[in-house]
């Protein structure tokens, strides 16, 4: 009997939840950094095997929002309560279960099975695991405890099989040849944003948003167009550099990541525009790909 589901990853900002994603899925589809809110859509990578098929998703860290580009996140974490087959919930040695008291609500209410995941066990010792699996499972009594590293990759086999065991058995919901939900040119807006947290601080990520709009591709090469918007012109000034040295520097570290992610050479045109405080604008997020309530 072959066994298919959904698998949803959530819980609080930079508990590791894209690390883990990327190895369960073995593909990178999650961009991964050391700076919160790096996720901003939902995003589905999918484990195929003869007898499996299990679709993960990847989710924004749950946070209160403070503008609407935030609240259209918390949106995508909150969807992934309501279709999951199995709830992989991310938190770490660091945080308590009652971070995020609301959502963690929602989850106890779940009738799916539901994993709690304690990451980053390798900076912790016996003791503080045992009182943090203590205080887990008070909050979530209904939840199986796994402690891992996902960076060491530590117990993550043994989620993988437990996770195999509660599947249900179903046909495949996605060709078996199909390993993400997501278009091309997702992947170069979410490559080029990976490059721009890495070399920039302070309010510059989070202000910045990356629209594809030329994605041509040969048998050889992809021709790429794309845009970073900005809220203010203070911002593209910073974002561009003196004489354009860092965009150049952005640009080509872009263009490194892409060629390897599709295996063919990279032509990648950058441009800067302001979109006035577009992570308030429902127009702007709705041209950008985000859901609004």
């Amino acid at each position: 009997m072959h066994k298919s589901g959904f698998v949803n990853i959530v819980g609080n900002p930079n508990v590791g939840k894209s690390t883990l994603m990327n190895l369960l899925v073995g593909e990178r589809i999650s961009i991964a950094t050391f700076k919160a809110q790096t996720t901003r859509h939902r995003i589905m990578g999918i484990l195929n095997t003869p007898e499996m098929q299990i679709c993960f998703s990847d989710t924004p860290g749950v946070l209160k929002p403070n503008y609407k580009l935030q609240e259209s996140m918390l949106q995508f974490s909150e969807s992934a309560l309501v279709d999951a087959d199995v709830l992989l919930y991310v938190t770490d040695m660091v945080e308590t279960p009652d971070k995020n008291e609301d959502f963690l609500t929602k989850v106890a209410r779940l009738k799916v099975p539901i994993l709690v995941l304690i990451n980053k066990i390798d900076l912790s010792n016996q003791g503080e695991l045992e009182q943090k699996v203590g205080l887990w499972q008070e909050a979530l009594p209904q939840a199986e405890i796994f402690p891992i590293s996902a960076l060491h990759r530590f117990n993550v086999d043994n989620v993988l099989r437990r996770i195999q065991e509660l599947l249900p058995d179903h046909p495949a919901y996605f060709d078996k040849d199909q390993w993400t939900d997501k278009p091309a040119r997702f992947f170069v807006t979410e490559i080029m944003r990976e490059k721009i947290l890495l070399y920039y601080d302070k309010e510059i990520p989070y202000a910045c948003e990356v629209v594809v709009e030329q994605f041509k591709e040969t048998d050889r090469h992809i021709h790429i167009f794309c845009v970073i918007y900005v809220e203010r012109e203070s911002q593209k000034g910073i974002l561009i550099g003196h004489q354009g040295v860092a965009l150049k520097r952005v640009s080509t570290e872009a263009r490194k990541s892409l060629e390897k992610f599709f295996g063919k050479n990279i032509y990648l045109d950058t441009f800067v525009k302001v979109d006035k405080d577009w992570r308030n604008s429902d127009r702007s997020l709705r041209q950008y790909g985000y859901e609004l309530s």
